[in-house]
């Protein structure tokens, strides 16, 4: 049973969302302040809707056009060949639904694979991935953490970039 903290702090998301994704652009380019200003937005964004649920481990926000890192929670790395995995599962989803996923120099077998989002596990963890139109945004659960609430809010928060064509 999920509990209603969770499912109260998954409300937030949005309005959360709303007051970060006005200020950010990334098909605009900046100079680095603005950069490091707008990244640590999309950070604060993804603790407060993501990681504050208590139900993400860790996550990111890649860019797709240029596979680029926007965001990512504190301590959380993709190196460059990892960003372009998850994104190339992407490209055909029923072979990303055979072959399954490697991330972190482990195997995670896929539970879904559509063009638009994508869950896997490797044993009591796992990932979800959903695309935007020009947007990644994953993150990982734990084997404590309910992988429901994960892929609710990762979802979320993927819903209000497409409703605004990011």
């Amino acid at each position: 049973m999920v509990d209603k903290k969770s499912y109260e702090q998954l409300d937030k998301i949005q309005e959360l969302v709303k007051l970060v994704i006005n200020h950010v652009d990334p098909d605009v380019p900046h100079r680095p302040a603005q950069d490091r200003v707008k990244m640590n937005q999309l950070q604060n964004l993804l603790h407060d809707a993501l990681i504050a649920t208590g139900h993400v481990e860790n996550c990111a926000i890649v860019r797709r056009k240029d596979i680029s890192l926007r965001a990512s929670s504190a301590g959380f790395t993709l190196s460059g060949d990892e960003m372009q995995k998850l994104i190339d599962a992407f490209k055909d989803p029923p072979r990303t639904r055979q072959e399954g996923l490697y991330f972190h120099d482990k195997l995670y077998k896929c539970v879904r694979a559509d063009k638009n989002s994508i869950y896997a596990k490797c044993d009591k963890v796992g990932m979800v991935l959903v695309k935007t139109a020009t947007l990644v945004i994953m993150g990982t659960y734990s084997d404590n953490m309910y992988s429901s609430v994960c892929v609710e809010a990762i979802e979320k928060l993927a819903s209000y970039f497409i409703e605004k064509s990011k």
